[in-house]
């Protein structure tokens, strides 16, 4: 079996002053093709594969700036080295903008063509490498951190730093690595879920709680509020931590980053749950009390999120806060959104602007609904590059950019995550029990005890009671709850598919940004 590090064609018309060089190349195990001029190397290109072109740029006939212009026809990925013997601007110039992957100067020294060919050829496995290298040393850190019962602050460390080593091994391509960060991340769960299930009633009590979801905007947003400076809070619905790290570079290219921290989802992990309490500043139960008429149980008819202004402006009003000019917006379909792209500026009056975005919600729920989707989003990393694709080209970034310099500051959050499921699990309910496959609520609930964590009174989880035998359910990990009815089909329909409304650190531990204008 060949071991070459890789094919090259180097042409120049003084080919046999290059033979020691070229040796030089093969006793590093590089494979080299010799040949004189333009024409032989598109040939040969037609009928061999190369990983790198060394190109003469000086050569009669079809010179070495014509030749490049014919690769790149044939192979717009083909890199090329250009080497010159003229340093000239205007030929560099050429060169480069017919997208040369490097260019050396003549005489060339073997070292420097060696060089260049491991920056082009290895630049991918080498970054690999030490990708792996720094995970593996860290790899030991992270359990040792699992291992010692952290509190919730050190939770969140320990999810910022699984994030990193996920983003950073799906840029190299170390499969090995990526399953070993795979299940650790499934153990980093397994231990959440214990943690979550021993301390959540207490957190709903006030016991060394983190920032929940009803405190979020009291103790993250309230406090950075002033007359006359425009404070825009972006809910973007679904948002998991490492989507927004993966298309935080874009947001980088126009605002400066405050604060980055993250807070706790309540549970359920759900819009209607979340989103309503991080409005309200109240846990669910509080709402219902309150708002009789506006809270909607899941098992009654009607919109579940309809009146997230009214909550907002009532807890306004309860931080004194209601004189500061309010106006809140829901994006819930791209002409929305144009909209309120047109709109941008107008809302700089504004002392406080909400905006909702529900997009990347629709994206999750669309993920188990449409198989292009399913295609699409089959697994983190593909998830992830589309929820960078879809806020690239958003009205949303565009309106954001369009107001970048001005003196405003963005505050970027969302009510809760979203965990790609894989284990099912079996759930018995009557007919009033809840779709939702991360949590389930109602009368007679049969379940796998091991499954879920399990709240028999509701009101010690902060939430409404529906009926007096009414129990809630939150999945751990990767479970999904199937009713036993047609079990094997829900079972691979659902599979691998994104939901939220239960316990894992990609649903309960979220992102809340503080971004200022440059």
């Amino acid at each position: 079996m060949s071991t070459t590090q890789g094919e090259i064609l180097w042409v120049d018309d003084e080919i046999d002053s290059l033979k020691s060089q070229i040796l030089f190349l093969k006793n590093k195990g590089y494979e080299v093709t010799p040949l004189t001029n333009g024409y032989d190397a598109l040939e040969l290109l037609k009928e061999k594969n190369i990983d790198v072109v060394l190109l003469d740029e000086s050569m009669p006939g079809l010179t070495g700036i014509e030749t490049l212009a014919k690769i790149k026809e044939m192979d717009p990925n083909m890199p090329v080295v250009m080497v010159t013997k003229n340093e000239a601007e205007n030929i560099m110039e050429e060169a480069i903008g017919g997208q040369i992957s490097d260019y050396l100067i003549k005489p060339v020294n073997p070292n420097q063509v060696l060089m260049s060919l491991k920056k082009i050829m290895d630049s991918r496995r080498l970054v690999s490498e030490r990708t792996t290298i720094a995970y593996q040393q860290d790899f030991r850190n992270l359990f040792m951190a699992l291992s010692s019962n952290p509190n919730h602050e050190e939770w969140k460390e320990l999810y910022r730093k699984l994030v990193y080593w996920e983003l950073e091994m799906s840029r190299s391509d170390s499969a090995e690595m990526m399953e070993v960060l795979q299940n650790q991340k499934a153990e980093a769960n397994t231990e959440f879920f214990k943690f979550v299930s021993k301390n959540y009633e207490g957190w709903i009590k006030g016991k060394n709680a983190p920032i929940l979801s009803h405190e979020l905007f009291k103790a993250k947003v309230a406090p950075h509020l002033q007359q006359g400076k425009p404070t825009f809070l972006v809910v973007i619905d679904n948002l998991r931590y490492d989507q927004w790290k993966a298309f935080q570079p874009i947001v980088n290219d126009s605002f400066r980053i405050l604060e980055e921290d993250m807070f706790y989802s309540i549970l359920p992990t759900a819009t209607q749950y979340a989103r309503n309490a991080l409005f309200a500043g109240m846990l669910p139960a509080e709402i219902e009390t309150k708002f009789p008429n506006e809270w909607k149980n899941d098992d009654e008819e009607g919109g579940k999120n309809l009146f997230e202004e009214t909550f907002l402006r009532y807890q306004l009003k309860q931080l004194k806060l209601d004189h500061l000019k309010t106006q809140y917006i829901k994006i819930t379909n791209n002409e929305n959104g144009k909209q309120m792209e047109d709109d941008i500026h107008n809302f700089l009056n504004n002392d406080l602007t909400v905006i909702v975005y529900n997009f990347v919600d629709m994206l999750s729920h669309a993920r188990t609904e449409m198989e292009v989707l399913k295609e699409l989003a089959s697994d983190e990393v593909s998830y992830r590059s589309l929820t960078v694709s879809w806020f690239e080209h958003s009205p949303l970034h565009r309106a954001l950019r369009k107001i970048a310099d001005k003196n405003i500051q963005v505050i970027i959050t969302t009510d809760h995550g979203t965990v790609r499921v894989k284990t099912p699990s079996k759930c018995v309910g009557d007919r009033q029990t809840t779709t939702n496959l991360r949590y389930k609520h109602g009368r007679n609930l049969q379940y796998e005890e091991r499954d879920v964590l399990a709240f028999r009174d509701p009101k010690v989880a902060g939430l409404p009671r529906p009926n007096v035998s009414s129990a809630f359910i939150f999945a751990k990990e990767d479970v999904f709850l199937c009713y036993p009815n047609n079990y094997n089909y829900y079972v691979n329909y659902y599979r691998n598919t994104f939901q939220h409304g239960g316990i894992s650190l990609e649903e309960m531990v979220v992102p809340v940004i503080r971004l200022q204008s440059k």
